[in-house]
This record gives structure tokens, sequence and C-alpha cells, in this order.
């Protein structure tokens, strides 16, 4: 046996700035490879990025290099960490779900506005509700309200009964399996909906294509097959002096604006923070 003077010394721990680097430089396919390498870092310590951030000379653990090469492959931050912040909540995601996106809260920011100088809406529906996302982030808005979530997709709704439960929402929300509004029988002051609209033919980063749910990305040739079926329920379940919000492609305005006024609704445009429009609010 060799003796104990003739083993290697151990390396010195890997400093979080060096590997940071690293990892970014391995992230030039992301818009925010260093965001990216920011977050998976801080999950990987088990603290948050504003915590890494305020001390960003750490040893870095051996689980980093794992979470490392999964982003290497393109596989969705949120994903790998099972989380994603939306609005003021923040929300369990994994695979099989849709991600939350920054663009979504363009549909909240134009329901505020329409409540404002009012009690708020006390009956929520979302429709398409993935793993809650409008649906709790309109919750968490106006304490007072109950809502319903209605998705095609059992996985989604698990990751939604998940995040009811979490946030404390179990009480005040309901979750059900369902097409669309076909079924509901009731009006609801609300409605949020954020259906897919990519056309079936558009090339999507391969983070969103090779991971997301087809189903929830995908509508048709022209990406407007989810509003041709939805659109027409909106005026037997939205209640008077109510509002329904819809995410749209920022080159759809004017093909869904013209669905929302055959089914007999007005319209508004509300641009993200890209300046691109984004929601159309319909209203009786």
């Amino acid at each position: 046996m060799a003796s104990p003077l003739h083993q290697p010394a151990a390396g010195p721990p890997h400093r979080s700035r060096e590997e940071l680097r690293r990892a970014a430089a391995r992230f030039g396919f992301s818009p925010t490879p260093r965001l990216d390498a920011e977050i998976l870092l801080a999950h990987a310590l088990g603290i948050s990025r504003e915590q890494l951030l305020l001390d960003p000379d750490r040893n870095v653990p051996p689980s980093f290099a794992a979470l490392v090469e999964r982003r290497a492959a393109h596989e969705p931050v949120a994903y790998i960490t099972g989380t994603r912040a939306f609005w003021t909540i923040d929300l369990a995601v994994g695979a099989g779900v849709l991600i939350p996106r920054p663009d979504s809260e363009t549909l909240i920011e134009a329901a505020v506005k329409h409540f404002a100088g009012t009690a708020g809406p006390q009956r929520i529906l979302d429709l398409g509700a993935g793993p809650g996302t409008l649906l709790f982030a309109a919750l968490a808005e106006w304490p007072q309200a109950t809502g319903l979530g209605v998705d095609a997709s059992a996985r989604a709704l698990r990751y939604a009964e998940r995040n009811a439960a979490a946030l404390g929402m179990g009480g005040r929300a309901t979750l059900r399996r369902g097409d669309w509004a076909a079924g509901i029988g009731e009006c609801y002051d609300l409605i949020l909906v954020n259906p897919p609209y990519i056309a079936s033919s558009e090339a999507l980063p391969p983070e969103v294509s090779g991971f997301e749910p087809a189903e929830a990305l995908f509508a048709g040739n022209d990406g407007l097959d989810a509003y041709r079926i939805l659109v027409p329920q909106l005026p037997h379940v939205l209640a008077p002096g109510g509002a329904a919000c819809m995410e749209i492609g920022h080159t759809q305005a004017g093909a869904v604006t013209a669905l929302v006024a055959a089914a007999g609704l007005r319209t508004t445009l509300f641009r993200d923070l890209g300046g691109r429009d984004r929601c159309v609010v319909a209203t009786t």
C-alpha cells in the first residue's frame, strides 16, 4: 500500500466565479447565458440567486456539473430547477407543462387595468390553465376571488394542484379537465386564456420544441385553430362588465379581433414590454 506521504494532494475546491464563467461559455445558445449559470448554481447550492450574487466566491458542489450538462443539452432552466417565477408567485413546473413566460404577465396587467377602481373580479376562469399560471397570479392579485382552471392535460392539472396547495389556494381554486369552455354553465367576471397560437410550420428553438408540450404550442397551419374554438364560447361564460384577456402572437391581432367581433364582443389591445401586440381583451 502506498504511504500517505505519497498520496497526491487534494486539489483546491472549485470556486464559483470561475465555474460560472465556464458554464456561461457553454450556454452560448441562450439569450441569457450568465443568468442561466447563476440560477443553476444557486439551485445547486440551495440558496437564492440574490444570495449568490452577494457572495459570489463560494465552493461549487459536485451536483452543479450535472445541471450544466442538462442545460448544455438545451433543457430549459425552469425544468432543471423545477420552478418558475411569474407575477408575484413562484410555480412548480416540469416536463409536459408549458413554462410561464414574462409576456403572459401582460394579461394580468390588462385585467388589473380593466378592474381598476372596482372591487375586482369575484369569479375567475382560466382556460388552458397549465400549471395554474394565470389563475393563481390573478387569485394572488384579488384575494377575495375564487377561480376555476380548465385544461385538457392531466399532467398539467397535477402541477396545478401542487401549486394550489403550495400557494395556499386550494380552497379558492377548482381544477377541472376539459376542452376550453365546453360544458361550463356559469359566467365569470374575468376569463384568462393563453392558448397555443404558433403555426405548425414555424421552427422553434431546441429548448422549446424539444422539451415543451407541442399541444400547448402549436395550433394549426396559421396558429388560429384554438381561437376559432374558444372565442365563440366566450359570450356564454363572460359576465356583464367582465373581461376576457387572451394572449396572442404579435402578428395575430387583426385575425383574433375579427373573431371576437364576430362573436359580438368588443376588443382592446395591450402590448408587452417589447412593444408587441400581446393581449386581446374582449368585453361585452
